[in-house]
């Protein structure tokens, strides 16, 4: 896809939502399966049924997925879809990688230290890009995908978050 393509496809919208806001509000959401035998939980993705459960720190097998490696991932994906796109309206041609790791201490979790943090202590997100373009416009690339990353945004500024249940 070319920066006129992009412009094509995204101006409609961008007009739409500058018209009415509340169109450009849209509810995303993921549903998870606590059939089975086992400490897991399947969910259902866009192409296929994830199964999570344990991991190996806090007695996993390491044969089923890691909400904690799920959640990096996710940002992975976002911060490289949001690169790209960012690097196609601005007419720069990026390649590379991304790569996010981020640290948890299993005592919080596993309820060995109620002072120990249950989550990540530390998330970071970097980028090794194969680009002729100059250092200024990797800057203004990596501060834009940084602004508009759904994931990262949302992991930044820990958005009011509810609980809920049914029995």
């Amino acid at each position: 896809m070319d920066a006129t393509t992009l412009r094509e496809l995204q101006t409609p919208l961008k007009a739409r939502y500058r018209d009415d806001p509340a169109a450009a509000v849209v509810t995303l959401a993921a549903d998870g399966e606590l059939d089975g035998s086992g400490v897991a939980c399947r969910v259902r993705t866009a192409t296929a049924l994830a199964e999570a459960g344990l991991d190996p720190a806090t007695g996993g097998d390491g044969t089923q997925l890691c909400s904690g490696d799920m959640l990096l991932e996710a940002l992975v994906a976002c911060a490289g879809v949001t690169l790209r796109a960012v690097a196609t309206s601005l007419g720069i041609q990026a390649s590379g990688t991304v790569h996010a790791e981020g640290d948890l201490d299993f005592r919080g979790t596993l309820g060995v230290d109620k002072e120990a943090p249950v989550g990540f202590r530390e998330i970071r997100l970097s980028f090794d890009l194969d680009t002729t373009a100059s250092e200024d416009e990797v800057a203004t690339l990596i501060r834009l995908t940084e602004r508009y990353c759904v994931v990262l945004q949302t992991l930044k500024s820990s958005p009011a978050t509810s609980v809920s249940v049914r029995a």
